[in-house]
């Protein structure tokens, strides 16, 4: 196609048993079930949480009243870091772009009157996602329900941390273990929690392709599984409960595609090369948020658009959940107003532009299928020279994914930069008198709260408890068990989050990247 500018059958001739199948048949192309959102919709699930856990608390009943049905937790830097509020290191950023937990106590607050063996729950969290996991089944807990009944998702997903977003803790290969730890607890505990969500949504958010974002992304769902499998689980207990995260870009044909494509390389994997015979084990379900990396500044009710038409081709794409970007996002933390928008847009895609009505709409298009071969096709190569180097960590470690991203991110500013590549309202169509909307600002005595609330938890706990679970929690760390016994009973004595992390930084080591130079 590159020297014309419409598709032909020549360009696109799937067989159709083979590639295709009819939507809920493998592999899963033209989505995971029959009848798709006839049947059933995506899920409105928009990332919301801030300050404190009152305040996190307050917005998702609003957003619960404004009919979603599912909430998507988003977490302060701090808390991502596994440090406490009071750490000399959290300055500054308490509560600003997330909610901060530093024991379950928070995560008591932020869940009070919301069921937690009812309502569905995302956790974007990585590196501390074990200690998360365990606030959120203790809370459940001590709500008088069942924890075992738990519904939602972490990311814990610490493995693209190292190459795109920087919230690591503790150096790789540990860091895999505690990620493997969280899958296998759950497939036991908590089987109806996905207990990790595979992301390629953050290295798109860095600058990789749609092609390496699936690549990257896959190779290392390979490595969570061949962990977990390495030690004797079933792969059809664990492939049913994981879910993934993709960004859905700018590229409208693209991204169509590149969900077919991703489900299709998907279902080969977990057949062909992990021998799965569930077929739920075979089917990529995925959430996914707007490009927030293709939010502007200037002009910022443009992102109101371009975040509509993501999510249209997210919907054509056949994913299983949704956020939009809200459109101010480019300016600080998202307003009641914006997330409300955000909200809308997707009740109007389902309800008002007969989208919903059949499954795979775009499949058949020369061009589309065009594209889901080309993306499958470079993805695949990419996961080969990938598995060449011994796998995702080795990879990662060797500063590969690295070096791929960044390069892509230079280019891409270079044609912004030079005009090549148009972003409206930016360099090209610019208008200075565009006047920014309201703005959201965490308010200054917000991380004194949160100290206060941390000494009268220290003041009131068992201290002789706390101790022996953190020491228990070091002698698991330094042998081969599974952690999360340890975590869930240093949270139930009330142990703050980073008290625990803080025990795992001594047994396994911080993580000190590469310089630029050396990768």
């Amino acid at each position: 196609m590159s020297e014309r500018r419409f598709a032909t059958p020549d360009d696109a001739d799937p067989d159709y048993a083979r590639d295709l199948g009819d939507p809920g048949e493998f592999p899963f192309t033209r989505g995971i079930h029959r009848d798709m959102y006839a049947g059933r919709p995506w899920s409105i699930r928009q990332y919301a949480g801030f300050g404190t856990a009152d305040e996190t608390n307050r917005r998702f009943r609003f957003l619960i009243e404004q009919g979603q049905p599912a909430l998507s937790t988003a977490f302060d830097l701090p808390t991502q870091m596994g440090m406490d509020s009071d750490d000399p290191m959290a300055e500054g950023e308490v509560g600003r772009v997330g909610v901060a937990i530093d024991s379950v106590r928070d995560m008591q607050e932020v869940f009070d009157g919301i069921p937690l063996d009812e309502v569905s729950t995302s956790m974007t969290i990585n590196a501390p996602a074990a200690v998360l996991v365990a606030m959120y089944y203790v809370a459940c807990e001590r709500q008088g329900r069942d924890p075992g009944r738990i519904r939602g998702t972490a990311q814990n997903d610490v493995l693209k941390e190292y190459v795109a977003r920087g919230t690591y803790i503790y150096p790789p290969r540990p860091s895999l273990r505690l990620a493997a730890d969280v899958i296998e607890w759950a497939t036991a505990a908590a089987p109806r929690f996905n207990a990790i969500s595979l992301s390629g949504y953050h290295m798109r958010e860095a600058g990789c392709t749609a092609a390496q974002e699936m690549a990257f992304g896959i190779a290392n769902a390979i490595a969570y599984v061949s962990a977990v499998t390495e030690r004797g689980v079933d792969v059809d207990a664990v492939a049913p409960r994981l879910s993934w995260i993709f960004n859905t870009h700018m590229n409208f044909f693209e991204e169509i595609a590149k969900y077919r494509a991703l489900r299709r390389l998907w279902a080969h994997v977990m057949r062909d090369r992990f021998g799965a015979r569930d077929p739920r084990s075979m089917m990529l379900r995925t959430h996914t948020q707007t490009a927030g990396s293709a939010l502007t500044l200037q002009q910022p009710e443009n992102n109101i658009v371009r975040a509509a038409v993501q999510a249209l081709a997210a919907a054509l794409g056949g994913v299983q959940s949704m956020a939009l970007s809200c459109f101010d996002e480019a300016i600080a933390i998202p307003t009641q107003h914006a997330q409300t928008l955000a909200v809308r847009t997707q009740q109007m895609l389902q309800h008002e532009f007969g989208i919903t009505d059949v499954a795979d709409p775009m499949g058949g298009s020369w061009h589309v299928e065009a594209l889901t071969d080309r993306l499958e096709r470079e993805a695949r190569e990419l996961i080969g020279q990938i598995d060449d180097m011994g796998g995702a960590v080795a990879a990662i470690e060797a500063g590969f994914y690295q070096r791929v991203i960044a390069d892509e991110a230079y280019e891409r500013e270079r044609r912004v930069a030079a005009g090549e590549e148009v972003v409206v309202g930016v360099n090209a169509f610019v208008d200075d008198s565009a006047v920014l909307p309201e703005r959201f600002d965490v308010p200054p005595q917000l991380a004194a709260d949160q100290r206060r609330r941390l000494e009268t938890l220290r003041a009131q706990r068992d201290g002789g408890a706390v101790e022996a679970a953190l020491a228990e929690l070091e002698r698991v760390a330094g042998a081969t068990g599974n952690l999360m016994p340890a975590i869930i009973a240093a949270v139930s004595a009330e142990a703050t989050l980073g008290e625990i992390c803080g025990t795992l930084r001594a047994r396994f080591g911080v993580y000190r990247p590469a310089s630029a130079a050396q990768i």
